[in-house]
């Protein structure tokens, strides 16, 4: 099991020593990269990734909520982006995942809570990741939408049966009261923005988040 805490609950004044606080429980860091057009929200975009990049060694994964990633994938590249996770509703996702892989990162794919598994599921054996929204993507905050972790299952059992080599992430109101249903589900890699920064211990709270989701996925086998 992973943690990945994102930076979206993060303090952005005090980002880098906020980072620094979470990184020894954290594999790695959740970047969500907002433009204020394919969500409500506008947040960061590569010259905070290029100054946190400066400040870390975790791995780097974007989720890029926005209405054209094409010509934001050079830009995330040069910032030291590890991987950008790009949204099936945009349509045929082949080109962008075809561009990050050539610029050197992970590609990966992801959907909102609305769309079904069928519009990802071609795709599973082209990306490194598929990021599950349990939230309606553009604000942190949100309470946990429980009925997702089926397509957490669906995901499961085909990267079980391919024997795929391809990470199931989940993200949106992910806490510690919940982190077990998604583990016991399938789900490789826990995102978690207010679960983690908004506690009075960040790092505690990613380290007993872990301990849960392992628990829980071992429960389940």
């Amino acid at each position: 099991m992973k943690i990945a805490p994102s930076i979206l609950a993060a303090d952005f004044a005090n980002l880098a020593s906020d980072v620094a606080r979470v990184a020894p429980e954290a594999d790695l860091l959740h970047v969500d990269c907002m433009d204020g057009h394919y969500v409500p929200n506008l947040t960061i975009g590569p010259p905070v990734v290029a100054a946190l990049r400066r400040h870390t060694d975790l791995f780097l994964d974007c989720h890029l909520m926005v209405d054209n990633p094409a010509v934001l994938l050079p830009a995330f590249a040069d910032a030291g982006a590890d991987g950008v996770t790009v949204h099936v509703e945009l349509g045929d996702p082949r080109p962008l995942l075809d561009g990050i892989r050539a610029l050197g990162m992970r590609p990966g794919i992801t959907l909102e809570p609305e769309t079904p598994f069928d519009a990802v599921e071609p795709y599973l054996g082209e990306v490194g990741v598929l990021l599950v929204m349990s939230v309606r993507t553009g604000f942190g905050g949100q309470a946990f939408i429980p009925e997702v972790l089926e397509k957490v299952r669906a995901a499961r059992r085909i990267v079980d049966e391919r024997g795929l080599d391809l990470e199931i992430e989940i993200d949106g109101g992910i806490k510690l009261d919940n982190a077990h249903l998604a583990a016991a589900a399938g789900a490789d890699v826990l995102v978690s923005g207010t679960g983690i920064f908004h506690q009075d211990d960040p790092a505690g709270a990613a380290r007993r988040m872990r301990e849960v989701a392992v628990a829980a996925r071992a429960a389940a086998r």
